[in-house]
């Protein structure tokens, strides 16, 4: 049980697996008005970021869960060295399905709807976890502008053009589920730039370093085509976010 090596080779120089800046994460974090205690759930926690710094800041606790070996490895040190080792746990596991065993004041899922299959079942997912009144935190994609065919859509790495939904949609998305947006935090362009363009360094380093792994010709395809496929497309047509919701 691991995320594809591909993915982890080209992100291990990362400390935020999503578009968003380590002072956005900031922000977001002051705009919350976190409690000292506050309780967290974070389901395909990474390298355990916003856990982490947010322990620090806010004094919260909490508990991340990964698929990742390496990515869970990474988040286990940053809590040694943020010094939050004893408020803050991470699990190698599958988040798909991951219920806490007790309710949680903040429930999130930052960037990796996929475990329940889209929007509204990672929302009925962390409602499992959360007590009521808590916060849900939802990161997701969103059209920037309307992709023209299919190859602006592939090109921003959907596979169809109802993936994503553009912001506005995606705001009433989560009302006909039942949630209040109370806070948001987007990126922008330059937003993603340092989580798409620092990956490619990431991937010639490792290229340079590995030029006979088996990985190595499908990591010399990537970086060969992906720096122009991200400036004509994704750049320019994919937006990205973190939604505050609570249940009304």
């Amino acid at each position: 049980m691991d995320l594809p090596r591909k993915f982890t080779i080209r992100e291990s120089g990362h400390r935020i697996h999503n578009p968003i800046t380590a002072e956005k994460l900031a922000v977001l974090g002051r705009a919350l008005g976190l409690a000292p205690g506050t309780r967290a759930l974070d389901l395909a926690s990474g390298s355990g970021e916003m856990l982490c710094t947010w322990a620090r800041d806010h004094l919260i606790t909490g508990t991340g869960v990964d698929i990742s070996t390496v990515f869970t490895e990474q988040a286990r040190a940053r809590a040694v060295e943020l010094g939050v080792t004893g408020q803050v746990e991470f699990v190698h596991g599958d988040a798909v399905g991951h219920v806490s065993a007790e309710p949680v004041d903040l429930a999130a899922c930052v960037g990796a709807t996929w475990i329940g299959d889209g929007v509204p079942g990672t929302v009925g997912l962390l409602r499992r976890s959360l007590r009521p009144g808590g916060l849900m935190l939802i990161g997701e994609p969103y059209w920037r502008k309307e992709p023209p065919d299919q190859e602006a859509v592939e090109g921003s790495h959907a596979h169809h053009r109802d993936d994503f939904l553009p912001l506005p949609e995606l705001i009433e998305q989560f009302a006909a589920l039942g949630l209040d947006v109370v806070e948001m935090v987007l990126a922008d362009q330059d937003s993603f730039d340092r989580y798409r363009a620092a990956q490619w360094l990431t991937t010639r380093r490792w290229l340079d370093r590995n030029p006979d792994d088996a990985m190595a010709p499908a990591m010399r395809a990537e970086l060969t085509a992906e720096p122009a496929r991200y400036v004509r497309y994704q750049r320019e047509y994919l937006g990205w976010g973190i939604f505050a919701l609570m249940d009304r």
